[in-house]
């Protein structure tokens, strides 16, 4: 009862701004609920003064109901899908991801931007935007500043690819597949991805979706590798030995894992189709959620103080990855 009286009022607070900014995402599907949210939640947090009896309750929602989401939206993919998918499509996954990371570690130590902040724009251009980069924060612990820097960047780049892929996608002349693979291995968001598919034709639609779900599930290794890293860091700043007192399950990511428990579960046919799109929307609709409740606690003074360069960066990878994708692609002749 403590808990619920601490915590109330701020879950009730994200719930209002999230139903609103999912209704916005609805009208404005390029832009989507969650970029509404995390903007809505910026604006009444550095416009009004935010009661602290919220200040729980607004915490809460950003950290565990967003982890939450995720392994809610882990009952929507399917693992026969992801494996059929990902055989086709390995080498140009591979190479992309491998493209955002390298390039987002080089040229963010060029640009001096800090670890946590590149690599939040690494995931989120690497894997899947606003989902990846909810799942990693947590684990590298950023701070919701840079959550919103990241997430603010990685839609800028989702508006540009809608608008700029389905024309340039004739203008090369890929074929359906092409462009399908294309688009769900350069574009960041998911409904970015179905945009843009849909947009060159109903067969590339079909595929880049199913491609960009395939992406998705690269989350659990790159989520485990980041707490291996956090852990070892950790260490290393306590000055002590790494092989000493090594606990995996203090920095094991268990929301993954129940991600993945919760695909096997639709994998072996626990929920109809009904259900499946109620899922879906219901983990978005929570992810929403989380994302306003981090609005929420941003400061947007240190958010623009942090300047054009983490900017420049997400241009750099997302063109880096954009590129990568079509070269991989002409080599393995799937142009």
């Amino acid at each position: 009862m403590n808990w619920l009286k601490k915590n109330l009022q701020g879950i009730v607070f994200s719930f209002i701004i999230a139903l609103v900014s999912n209704l916005l995402g609805y009208k404005f599907p390029i832009i989507g609920g969650a970029v509404f949210g995390i903007v809505i939640g910026i604006i009444i947090n550095n416009i009004f003064n935010i009661p602290e009896k919220n200040s729980a309750g607004i915490d809460f929602t950003s950290k565990k109901i967003l982890q939450w989401s995720i392994i809610i939206l882990g009952a929507g993919l399917s693992l026969r899908q992801v494996w059929y998918t990902g055989t086709e499509s390995v080498y140009v996954m591979f190479f992309t991801l491998l493209t955002a990371f390298v390039t987002a570690f080089i040229f963010g130590k060029l640009l001096k931007i800090p670890w946590k902040l590149k690599s939040l724009i690494a995931v989120g251009t690497a894997i899947c935007g606003g989902s990846a980069i909810a799942s990693i924060s947590p684990i590298i612990e950023a701070d919701d500043n840079e959550v919103s820097y990241s997430i603010s960047t990685i839609f800028l780049f989702n508006i540009l690819a809608v608008l700029i892929f389905p024309p340039l996608g004739h203008i090369l002349k890929l074929s359906n597949k092409a462009f399908g693979l294309w688009a769900g291995t350069a574009i960041n968001d998911t409904s970015s991805v179905v945009a843009a598919g849909y947009a060159f034709s109903n067969i590339a639609g079909e595929y880049a979706t199913i491609v960009k779900l395939t992406r998705t599930t690269i989350i659990i290794p790159i989520s485990i590798m980041f707490s291996i890293v956090m852990a070892i860091q950790k260490k290393k700043s306590s000055n002590a030995d790494i092989s000493v007192n090594f606990n995996l399950s203090k920095i094991f990511p268990w929301f993954i894992l129940w991600f993945l428990v919760a695909s096997l579960l639709n994998t072996l046919g626990f929920f109809s189709e009904h259900y499946i799109k109620y899922i879906n929307s219901v983990g978005k609709f929570m992810i929403v959620m989380a994302l306003s409740a981090v609005g929420l606690k941003s400061d947007l003074k240190k958010i623009i103080s942090s300047g054009f360069k983490p900017m420049l960066l997400g241009l750099i990878v997302w063109l880096s990855v954009s590129t990568v994708s079509l070269v991989v692609q002409a080599f393995t002749h799937q142009l």
